[in-house]
């Protein structure tokens, strides 16, 4: 095994308990640190559960994981089909199975399962983006579980799969579509955060300027004119999306995102009371249970979506570096892993777990600093929840297993 991967996932986990306990710590009622009342004490718990899962992924057979790819695709997609009929609805998404005070959300799992059924297909000896027929398969492995997600009225787990398009970058997907993909979410952003009226200007400019300072051919005139028609679209599309697809608290989020301070006890609460938590950090933070803004508990979730909060009050800007810089050798590591992968299939799926992670954490973070709308995904190993943490789990030692036995010769 990878052993350095192992390191850096123990080490994420712990942090992750010692700071949901600091999120829920309260001094006038002193209990542990595992105390099963609190969230710390369940997450230690998950944690144990956790291990075995470890076990078992690392018993069974590596060939398992491609031979039984599609068949646990299909059970997860069951499982998505059957909360929406069963599950409870929890904050406004019907995501969970409720058994007791035990909870499991089948979301969490649909991750590891597309990437197993993507690599499974993309590993393929004849398989081609260029190809129709390859197109559409991929994709819809790709969609039907973000439809269900979004059915389920959680759109925030629906956006995670957008993480998939990294590795399809990877395996030679076109660069212009991810390209014009992330155009768009820019001028998405743009049209939130400057006045319409500036962005039409600057795209009257940029096409003269184009048109001025270049071959002035007919095809080359169109073209630009094309792209100016096009932009101009996305902006107009911006406001319908807003007022007349979005649902009223996701139309707080987007508000959240471009002005918190405009509401701030309403839907600005939660971002500017993250921002200030974090920056009352200062450089070396308050110490361990020593956060004031999470000790009061101004900041919602804070053991959930919002746990950064929790290390950049207490451990301050180089605690917050140190996680940082953690999560970034966990991705290079996966990235320099499944590079060196003799299979394809292990190769396409290090590279959509080294996405996954990198989506949630570049989010999660983001979204505590305002920079990102809250779209309530967690920080991977770090925040409070059983699900979160064993679907995490599954993810990245299907990984180190499947890397352990690179140089064995991976039958389809």
């Amino acid at each position: 095994m990878d052993w350095i991967l192992v390191f850096l996932y123990v080490a994420l986990v712990l942090i992750g308990l010692f700071n949901i306990y600091a999120a829920v710590y309260d001094e006038d009622v002193k209990r542990g640190l595992l105390d099963l009342s609190l969230n710390s004490g369940k997450q230690f718990l998950w944690m144990g559960l956790g291990l075995l899962i470890i076990i078992v992924i690392l018993s069974i057979d590596f060939r398992f994981y491609n031979s039984f790819a599609y068949a646990i695709y299909a059970g997860i997609m069951l499982l998505l089909i059957l909360v929406l009929i069963f599950g409870k609805e929890v904050a406004g998404s019907k995501s969970w199975f409720e058994i007791g005070s035990f909870r499991l959300q089948p979301a969490e799992f649909a991750k590891f399962a597309t990437a197993l059924a993507l690599a499974k297909y993309m590993s393929g000896s004849n398989f081609k983006f260029e190809r129709l027929k390859d197109l559409f398969i991929t994709f819809a492995i790709l969609f039907t579980p973000v439809l269900l997600i979004m059915l389920q009225g959680d759109t925030g787990t629906a956006l995670v799969f957008g993480a998939f398009f990294i590795m399809f970058y990877r395996e030679g997907f076109w660069p212009q579509v991810i390209a014009i993909g992330l155009i768009s979410a820019a001028i998405f952003v743009l049209t939130l955060l400057v006045n319409e009226f500036y962005l039409y200007i600057g795209i009257l400019l940029s096409g003269a300027l184009l048109i001025l300072f270049g071959k002035r051919t007919l095809q080359r005139i169109v073209l630009i004119l094309s792209g100016m028609l096009l932009v101009a679209s996305v902006i107009i599309g911006v406001d319908y999306f807003i007022e007349n697809i979005l649902k009223p608290h996701q139309q707080n989020r987007v508000k959240a995102l471009i002005n918190p301070e405009a509401d701030p006890l309403g839907y600005g609460w939660n971002v500017t009371q993250s921002k200030i938590a974090i920056g009352s950090g200062g450089v070396w933070g308050k110490g361990f249970l020593q956060g004031t803004q999470t000790k009061f508990d101004f900041v919602p979730e804070q053991s959930t979506d919002f746990i950064f909060c929790t290390l950049g009050e207490e451990q301050g800007w180089f605690g917050s570096l140190a996680l940082i810089m953690i999560f970034m050798m966990l991705l290079f590591r996966i990235v320099i892993l499944a590079e060196r992968q003799k299979s394809k299939f292990a190769r396409i799926y290090g590279y959509s777990v080294a996405s996954l992670i990198f989506f949630h954490y570049f989010v999660n973070i983001g979204m505590t600093i305002g920079l990102f709308p809250v779209i309530g995904i967690p920080l991977p190993f770090i925040s409070y929840g059983g699900s979160s943490l064993w679907a995490f789990t599954i993810l990245l030692f299907i990984f180190i297993k499947l890397d352990a036995h690179r140089m064995q010769v991976l039958l389809r």
